[in-house]
Order: structure tokens, then sequence, then C-alpha cells
């Protein structure tokens, strides 16, 4: 994560934006009351659907069952339906 102070954001806010796009990277951006975090929509779109799914308790054991489930327990993508 950059961290950066707000005086320095607006001398770069352009650059600081674009790479935030780019590098899908959070900015801190600290004043003298409190700090802010910038980010990019991708990884806003991303943490908003991640809160989402795990909101819903038989989404979120499914998660957690496949997270915890051995490579050698699956099947292959081949065999799989779609």
């Amino acid at each position: 994560m950059l961290n950066i102070n707000i005086t320095n954001f607006r001398k770069n806010i352009f650059k600081i934006l674009k790479q935030t796009i780019k590098y899908n990277e959070p900015v801190n951006i600290s004043t003298k009351e409190e700090n802010v975090v910038l980010l990019s929509e991708e990884k806003y779109n991303s943490m908003t659907e991640s809160l989402y799914l795990s909101s819903m308790p038989a989404t979120k054991e499914k998660i957690i069952e496949g997270l915890n489930t051995s490579l050698d327990d699956c099947i292959s993508e081949s065999k799989v339906a779609w």
C-alpha cells in the first residue's frame, strides 16, 4: 500500500490515480485530521463481492470446504460439465 500525505497527493494526483488503476494497489492518503484510502474500481468491486459472498452462511461454508479440500480429492477440469 502506498502511503502519501495530502499535499503530495494533490501534486501527483493524475500519476497516482493511473498507478492505482494499473496495479490495483490501494493508496493511504494522510491528512492532519484522518486518513483516506483510495481504491481502484476493480479492487472495490472485488472487495464488495467478497463481503457479499461471505455474508451468506451456506456459500461461506462451501468456500471454506473448497479451500480445505485436497487437490487429489478434486476432479479434473476436463470432467466438469460446463
